[in-house]
């Protein structure tokens, strides 16, 4: 089975693995049409033995399968036959163009515990076969466990294109030299650290183009260098979608050794960091912070010092109500390097996610960002008389919880309680809510409709060229 489903059942659950095939390991096809040839072809891309079980084989299997590595019983798939080949079969494609073979042919080999694929039927399989890519030693599988197959393959053609044609010369040299690097650098963590730099550097490049000479003294400069010392990377995430997140961001997020992350991130985001990296929670809410700010700058310093690769990961942009300021007068303090890669910000993300223009020729020619964090006694300490003016946008972070308080100044300050604003709950996110109405509903529609943070609040004269996503503006 292609990649193709019958069943949409959302319970089940597809495990991906990479099944090893080498010389000596045998695989059964059951069929002798088309859709057995695609299996065979498959198969043949690997060193295992093919049987086929078919009374008679299309041309295509015939060009197929190799003379030398396939057998062929002529013979109806029966219980009896099914029975005597299947027992040591490392794998098993049902892929006649009948159902019931194709069952009979799964029931028996799950009773001998044989991985086993019935060509669009799931439900008996225990295995599925992606959309692959492959670049000599290096592949790439793609599947969406059945559920939609041209889109597996729609994604095979989009890596197909990214994917250079050396990518195993590349592959092959970096197999080659493992040994030899791993003598002079006992240290998993250190050999990484050479590999990642070879990677992202003119290595890479030599390599790929097959000049090993070359990408063999690039290593050798990286390896005596060894892994160098530790650094901080504070990086942007933007608002949300993990589609926003910039490349250079991910790749500093595949390559850290850990990452402090706060409560602004959703998984989809964190989802991209590289799995082994350690993850410390350190997210800040409205009175509750599961590590002070001090304590996050020292727990930084600390870890660069023993020599880790430290991603500071904060949603928008570090620069942006990040404090990445703060932290980053911590390390300079401490002598540790540093890097900073911006995000979209939360207010440009949001605020184009909800179709709202941060700035309007017709109204509003300048955009002012504002925190909206309520004393302990709920009131907010803001400069109203620059605030509440006509011809601009207003975006406030965190200022859900004053939201009564920020609205009722506004106003006393001299906006009309008609005055457009809005609210934008987990923008850019595929659960996002909008709110559009104005300084005198918004703090009541809030409560009714049960906002939460993370959540923006615009106020101006933009919100009434909101665009929806249908394309007309919204009143």
């Amino acid at each position: 089975m292609n990649d193709r489903a019958i069943s949409t059942d959302s319970k089940d659950i597809w495990f991906p693995v990479t099944l090893r095939l080498d010389k000596g390991t045998r695989a059964l096809v059951v069929g002798g049409g088309s859709i057995a040839a695609n299996k065979a072809a498959l198969l043949m891309a690997t060193d295992t033995h093919i049987t086929v079980i078919a009374p008679t084989l299309c041309n295509e299997l015939h060009r197929t399968l190799e003379a030398d590595r396939f057998t062929h019983v002529a013979a109806m798939a029966t219980q009896e036959i099914l029975e005597s080949h299947i027992p040591g079969m490392r794998l098993v494609y049902a892929a006649t163009d009948d159902r019931t073979v194709n069952r009979l042919v799964a029931a028996i080999a799950q009773a001998h515990n044989v991985p086993v694929c019935a060509v669009d039927d799931p439900e008996p399989s225990s295995f599925i076969t992606p959309a692959i890519v492959r670049r000599g030693p290096v592949m790439v599988s793609i599947s969406t466990s059945g559920a939609a197959p041209v889109l597996a393959r729609r994604l095979r053609e989009r890596i197909e294109a990214l994917l250079p044609a050396g990518l195993g010369r590349l592959a092959r040299f970096m197999q080659a030299s493992r040994e030899k690097l791993a003598q002079s650098h006992p240290s998993p963590d250190t050999r990484r650290r050479v590999w990642e730099n070879f990677l992202d550097g003119q290595g890479a490049e030599q390599a790929l183009a097959g000049n090993e000479q070359a990408a063999s003294a690039t290593l050798e400069r990286l390896a005596a260098a060894g892994s160098g010392g530790g650094e901080v990377w504070l990086v942007g995430a933007g608002p949300g979608d993990p589609d926003l997140l910039t490349l250079k961001a991910l790749r500093l997020m595949q390559n850290a050794d850990s990452v402090l992350y706060d409560h602004l991130l959703p998984p989809d985001v964190l989802d991209r960091v590289r799995r082994d990296a350690e993850r410390i929670f350190v997210g800040k809410q409205r009175s509750q912070h599961a590590l002070p700010q001090p304590a996050i700058n020292d727990e930084l310093v600390r870890r660069a010092k023993a020599g880790e690769r430290v991603l500071r990961l904060k949603g928008g942009d570090p620069f942006i109500f990040g404090r990445g300021g703060e932290e980053i007068e911590a390390l300079m303090e401490a002598g540790v390097p540093f890097r900073v890669v911006p995000g979209i910000s939360a207010a440009n993300g949001c605020a184009a996610s909800a179709g709202i223009p941060l700035t309007h020729r017709d109204c509003a020619q300048s955009c002012l960002f504002l925190t909206g964090h309520a004393r302990a006694d709920g009131t907010l300490d803001l400069p109203w008389h620059t605030i509440a003016q006509r011809g601009q946008t207003v975006v406030i972070y965190m200022g859900l919880g004053g939201i009564a308080c920020l609205c009722e100044r506004l106003v006393d300050h001299g906006l009309p309680p008609t005055w457009p604003a809005a609210i934008i709950e987990k923008g850019t996110q595929p659960d996002q809510r909008v709110i559009t109405a104005d300084l005198a509903s918004l703090p009541r529609l809030a409560v009714e409709q049960n906002f939460r943070s993370p959540a923006l609040i615009i106020v101006g004269e933009v919100v009434k060229h909101r665009v929806v996503s249908t394309g007309t503006k919204e009143s």
